[in-house]
């Protein structure tokens, strides 16, 4: 993992197409470091989630390759790896696991759903307004506690949302427009031996808030 931030770390230094074409063989190297990683993660999720049985874990990763068609910033390059595990894929529009290596310690681990469109956010909302204490179990779980220190508040409408009063009892709740958690990671840890075992420990208590919000969205 050491080999994958130490080409992240170069790459933020020299984000460009020149650089990158010279060292394109680190990163074909790095990229089979994460790959190897990934798989080695998918094996430690299965333990616990077989949801994600039919994955291919080396597929898992994300592009290295940025979108700059539609943004100000013209950096080629992402500065960070990620990969994300859920059962149709990576991630979309269903609760998953997602990993994500960027040097200076700025690695974490998340899990949850990240922006529903507006039919599952619809749905969330729906089963928080008629079983939030299963979602506030789940939060106040003394072990989840450990990891996490609620749900991630980044992504939140400013009002009640439609439909919902402003005196609603779990109006915080039904403020998000993501539901996530998310726990940090620094260089050390991303290098350390034990890191999927690490990692298992987190997702496990990821699949629990998953859980809730796989059945709020069937």
């Amino acid at each position: 993992m050491e080999k994958i931030l130490r080409f992240l770390k170069n790459v933020s230094k020299n984000n460009n197409r020149t650089w990158f074409e010279k060292n394109k063989s680190t990163y074909l190297e790095a990229k089979v470091v994460l790959e190897d990683f990934l798989e080695s993660f998918h094996r430690e999720l299965l333990k616990f989630d077989n949801r994600l049985a039919n994955l291919n874990p080396r597929k898992m990763g994300f592009r290295i390759y940025r979108d700059v068609r539609f943004s100000k910033d013209k950096r080629p390059y992402k500065i960070n790896m990620g990969a994300g595990f859920s059962p149709k894929g990576k991630m979309e529009q269903e609760p998953g696991y997602y990993i994500h290596l960027e040097p200076g310690n700025k690695s974490f681990v998340a899990g949850g759903i990240y922006m529903p469109n507006a039919e599952n956010l619809a749905k969330i909302r729906q089963e928080i307004d008629y079983n939030a204490d299963t979602l506030l179990k789940i939060l106040n779980d003394k072990q989840f506690k450990k990891y996490f220190k609620g749900l991630s508040n980044w992504d939140k409408v400013k009002t009640a949302p439609k439909g919902y009063p402003k005196d609603h009892p779990h109006i915080e709740l039904l403020k998000n427009k993501s539901f996530t958690v998310s726990y940090p990671l620094t260089d050390a840890a991303v290098k350390n031996p034990k890191l999927t075992k690490d990692l298992a420990l987190v997702c496990k208590n990821i699949k629990k808030l998953n859980d809730f919000l796989n059945e709020a969205i069937a």
